[in-house]
């Protein structure tokens, strides 16, 4: 696929700008020198960037932030995505407390796009993305598939790389927004343990850590390096008690007794949560080296979900609710054996208390009708949901050099699988017998890898060029069969099929989806001058399900003097649609207008889809032309950069809205060899929707000095995005929707730290400040949140108790700062809603910095 040529736009005018000064380091191979200025020059071409010190690199020419393994052990909260939230200002992450498979696998997001428009490598070698499809995300990671960063730990890390620029033509797809490169540990000798416990101020959310590592010698010229952590963690609750369940037990004379609250809004329980990993190396000679690493890891999930009101709950409880006091509600009943059993409809609900006649339910039990408002569910349920997330990977090649080459040939391999769960509720339609616990199924994402790169100088230019060759496969695995299975008779009758709350994968669901590409990319650096350098990257790409793409990046940065240079970049980029997305198939059942009907999420190319006028068509990767300028300023202990950028992204995927079907429809569908298109009412697929254009700045400040007798750094890293949606389809986008990609994440993130280091004792103090944001409570633009800009403080202390024993005490958010609560909604603006309607949430739940308050934490520390 070649890019449509575009008439004339003011990006391509960038480029002559960008002819004076441009580039970026490109990802080449150097051998690595220690604690020499040369080293740390040569390190400047390897992977996404310089290694050097301070946080971001100055002799790159696009921004790379380097966060060391330190920044992180000064955290209290230990999950990757928590900690670069805290540490990168345009990385953003929400709690997701009830989010279906988001609970499992949480997005995040970089620069205010997606998060699978994020590159995620580990030793420069890409990353799997992770199984799960986040159909919830708050608007702008709706139908994201990006990779879990939360099963790298961070004992594991030496360092993370942050490139904060586009680089698909070096890449490849995902790195639109950026790339984040995780450093493993390399050393092959000492380690340490640690262990960590810590509560928020709220007295819950308890959570325990034990994590390790240790390196050691393989032979004469290797090393293994092994890292270790589990975790255990309580979930929290900030929810109040919803209105229409404290309503039930005020008004029903103690015929109900729900739990308050009926519906927890909070973090997830973390079960268990282990992960290993390994990096090793061996070098056979001075030029050659093999090397390995991979990982291991396991996580189990459980969260709140929605609460089932026992009166009003459709499909459920409630045979024809309606939001009309005055209309009398009957109880959904049913005759499992006879559907059109008259005796089962004419149980009355009395409005003012929610309880039905009891004369007319025992008469109808008496003639063979069954109801769920009985038993267990007669107060209602709420389910639980969560699931267990594996993860595993291995990386191993060989590389070297001679007197004129560099190479490096590697293999990857990773796979991720979430296998869902959902606790304490029912499969609706299965009658009296259903089962409270469901295993719905499972999502698994697989991907190989095989790349052989090569770098040589000549005529005074640095030259690299590669090949890569990658598969991808997703699977869907069929659930219990309890959870898609029914009675036709209850179905008739108006009960909800499937486990409820999140129905299983039928068979027809089920299978595998494969596709593989390759890519040949070329880079070259020119040092023009002493001063000035630029670097030119080219990489054409082929995809067996949607074809082509070529992409180019140039890049420089000119050396005005001592203390300033300018630098800047202009590329081209794309993320190519992942095969879930173009793949993935669900279909829930409902009893609709009198008829047996399926609704289904199904593959845009499904066989006959394009003949039905919806406009369904094969996905196509999202475009991107991206272009940024900045400068680097130094002088004696200061160390400042700062740097616009703008990203135009065309064709950017998600999901359609849902279209009804009439009988030619399905015809057209059953005569293609869609099975079970007989029986569907209505479907939704992914398409290419809506273009967006983001801008921003970033401002990294780095001071070092002495104060209290000590050494003293200071730091200010400053973001401000902006974000823009361009020709939205008004039939998949809705205006709440565009008001969230634009809006739900804060314009301003800026973090403010101070690192004061004594002999024996160390003190980090953080202020991290956030602009207003939106929220559509539920998803529903009749719920608007307008939260104010806030901040939050972290402080921590640390003391060297021997030269082994390390003990520290910190605290996170120590004003214990949460969002607006949601009192504060704009209820005149909703159209008259009432607080039922916030659904027991006490704070709005895509809240920055999070809605759990204040955190402590203690960790004690050996080292050997």
């Amino acid at each position: 696929m070649k890019r449509s040529p575009k008439g004339p736009n003011p990006f391509w005018i960038k480029g002559t700008v960008l002819a004076v000064a441009s580039a970026l380091t490109f990802p080449v191979l150097a051998a690595e020198e220690e604690n020499t200025e040369e080293a740390k020059k040569e390190e400047r071409v390897v992977i996404v960037g310089s290694r050097a010190a301070p946080r971001s690199v100055g002799e790159s020419a696009v921004p790379v932030d380097i966060l060391s393994g330190e920044e992180f052990s000064s955290q209290g909260i230990t999950d990757m995505n928590s900690m670069l939230s805290v540490s990168v200002p345009s990385f953003n992450v929400n709690q997701q407390p009830i989010s279906d498979a988001a609970t499992l696998v949480r997005p995040a997001n970089l620069r205010g796009l997606s998060p699978d428009s994020t590159l995620i490598l580990v030793n420069g070698k890409r990353r799997h993305r992770a199984s799960v499809i986040a159909f919830l995300g708050g608007g702008i990671s709706d139908g994201s598939q990006g990779p879990d960063i939360s099963v790298i730990p961070s004992v594991a890390l030496k360092q993370i790389e942050v490139l904060r620029d586009g680089a698909a033509a070096q890449y490849g797809s995902d790195a639109v927004a950026g790339v984040m490169n995780f450093v493993l540990n390399d050393a092959a000798s000492g380690g340490f343990w640690q262990l960590s416990t810590g509560q928020f101020f709220e007295g819950d959310g308890n959570s325990t850590e034990l994590a390790g590592n240790v390196g050691f010698e393989m032979g004469e010229r290797g090393f293994m390096n092994l890292s270790l952590e589990y975790k255990q963690s309580d979930p929290t609750d900030r929810s109040i008690q919803r209105t229409d369940a404290q309503g039930l037990n005020n008004s029903g004379n103690g015929y109900y007794s729900i739990p308050n609250p009926a519906q927890i809004w909070g973090s997830p329980e973390i079960k268990s949560d282990y992960k290993i990993f390994f990096n090793s190396g061996v070098a056979l000679d001075n030029n050659r080296e093999l090397y390995a690493f991979g990982n291991l890891a396991e996580r189990e999930v459980e969260g709140g979900f929605f609460f089932r009101n026992p009166v009003t709950r459709p499909g459920v409880f409630s045979n024809d609710y309606d939001d009309d006091p005055l209309t009398p509600w009957t109880l959904l009943m049913g005759d499992p054996n006879n559907p059109t059993n008259a005796a089962c409809g004419t149980v009355n609900i009395d409005p003012s208390t929610g309880i039905p006649d009891q004369v007319a339910l025992a008469n109808a039990i008496a003639n063979g009708c069954f109801t769920h408002h009985t038993g267990d569910y007669v107060n209602g349920f709420t389910p639980r949901f969560g699931g267990i997330v594996s993860d595993q990977s291995l990386a191993f090649g060989y590389k070297g050099e001679t007197e004129d080459w560099s190479y490096d040939f590697s293999y990857t391999y990773g796979k991720n699988q979430a296998d869902f769960a959902i606790k304490n509720t029912i499969n609706s339609a299965y009658g009296p017998n259903s089962p409270k616990d469901f295993n719905p199924g499972s999502y698994i994402q697989e991907e190989t890898g095989l790349n052989a790169d090569f770098t040589f100088p000549m005529d005074g230019v640095v030259y690299a060029l590669g090949f890569e060759r990658r598969t991808e496969e997703f699977s869907i695995k069929a659930g219990d069969p309890a959870s898609y299975e029914f009675n036709p008779n209850l179905a008739a009758q108006g009960f909800g099929i499937g486990s409820n709350g999140f129905p299983g994968f039928r068979d027809t669901d089920a299978g595998s989806w494969d596709r593989n590409n390759w890519a040949i990319y070329f880079d070259s650096e020119w040092d023009i001058s002493e001063d000035f350098f630029m670097t030119f990257a080219l990489r054409h790409e082929d995809y067996s399900d949607f074809g082509g793409t070529t992409n180019y990046k140039l890049s420089g940065r000119y050396q005005i003097n001592d203390n300033f240079a300018l630098r800047s970049a202009l590329s081209t980029g794309f993320r190519a649609p992942t095969v879930g997305q173009s793949n993935v198939r669900n279909v829930t059942t409902a009893f609709t207008n009198g008829v047996l009907a399926d609704e289904a999420t199904l593959p845009p190319t499904t066989p006959g889809l394009d003949q039905l006028g919806f406009g369904a068509k094969a996905l196509t990767p999202e475009e991107s032309d991206n272009f940024s300028i900045g400068s680097v300023m130094e002088w004696d202990d200061w160390f400042v950069t700062i740097d616009y950028y703008h990203i135009e992204m065309d064709d950017r995927i998600a999901l359609s809205s849902t279209f009804e079907l009439d009988d030619a429809d399905r015809t057209v569908l059953t005569n293609a060899g869609v099975i079970g298109a007989s029986s569907l009412s209505a479907l939704r697929f992914f398409t290419n929707d809506f273009d967006t254009t983001t801008q921003g700045v970033d401002l990294v400040v780095n001071y070092t000095t002495e104060l209290l007798n000590g050494n003293t750094t200071f730091g200010l890293v400053y973001n401000w995005t902006d974000t823009e949606v361009t020709s939205p389809n008004s039939q998949t986008l809705s205006p709440t929707r565009i008001r969230q990609l634009e809006e739900n994440l804060p314009d301003v993130r800026a973090t403010l730290s101070m690192n004061q280091k004594w002999e024996n004792w160390r003190m980090i103090v953080r202020y991290n400040h956030y602009s207003g944001w939106y929220e559509a409570h539920l998803d529903d633009g009749g719920l608007p949140v307008e939260a104010d800009r806030n901040a939050t403080v972290d402080l921590e202390f640390g003391y060297d108790m021997t030269d082994a024993m390390h003990l520290t005490f910190g605290v996170q958010n120590l004003f214990d700062e949460y969002p607006e609560e949601l009192t504060n909604i704009n209820w005149e603006a909703c159209g008259g809603c009432n607080s039922q309607d916030v659904a027991g949430a006490r704070y709005p739940v895509t809240s920055p910095y999070g809605f759990n308050g204040g955190y402590y934490y203690v960790r004690v520390g050996y080292s050997f």
